[in-house]
């Protein structure tokens, strides 16, 4: 099937729109919004105020800052103790160790239940060792803490379509596309759904 061909990378690049990003730069963003937003006291007003921003950029690249911004607030547990268990865990699938790598992210989502990269942690393991039932009910949880968070979005995106479900694939796509608009390929993607859908309707 001409889908499979392409779900499974493209999942993993879903999944990984909220991976983590240590070692790799970020452009700087405009000093003056960088600034504004860092002086906020917490994440949640942070958070709102970089979605703020993202839903209003229209520059690609500009967004892509934005949305970088946001992957490292979500990274941040706010306790040592399970971002060290996250690092553990990102060193165990690096080394496909991946039954000891979902032992530990289980003790994170134990520890912090509320930690919204705990789940979507997991959903992408459960994804790679094809445990795809409970990879979506990760995204589920992801997105009853956090219903921006476009990552998990996308993940599930390509997952309804990868089973055919292109219509609430679709709907996904969208709302993805509410809450980062200027995403090039989410843009991509739903067109294309968009042309499937209308040819199997003619």
């Amino acid at each position: 099937m001409p889908a499979m061909r392409f779900s499974i990378p493209l999942i993993l690049a879903c999944f990984a729109l909220s991976a983590p990003l240590s070692g790799t730069p970020l452009l700087a963003a405009e000093p003056s919004a960088q600034a504004e937003v860092a002086s906020l006291a917490t994440s949640k007003e942070r958070l709102d105020a970089l979605f703020a921003e993202l839903k209003k950029e229209g520059d690609e690249e500009k967004a892509r800052q934005v949305a970088d911004r946001i992957r490292l607030e979500w990274q941040d547990s706010g306790s040592a103790t399970v971002n060290l268990l996250m690092q553990w865990a990102n060193t165990a699938i690096t080394d496909d160790k991946h039954a000891v790598a979902l032992d530990i992210l289980d003790q994170v989502i134990v520890l912090a239940p509320s930690y919204v990269e705990g789940w979507n942690r997991r959903a992408t393991l459960h994804y790679q060792m094809g445990n795809y039932r409970k990879s979506m009910s990760d995204i589920y949880r992801v997105l009853a803490i956090e219903p921006r968070h476009f990552g998990a979005l996308a993940g599930m995106a390509t997952m309804l379509e990868t089973s055919g479900k292109n219509e609430l694939a679709m709907r996904a796509w969208q709302q993805f596309l509410d809450i980062y608009p200027s995403d090039r390929k989410a843009q991509e993607q739903l067109g294309e759904l968009a042309e499937k859908l209308a040819g199997s309707r003619t």
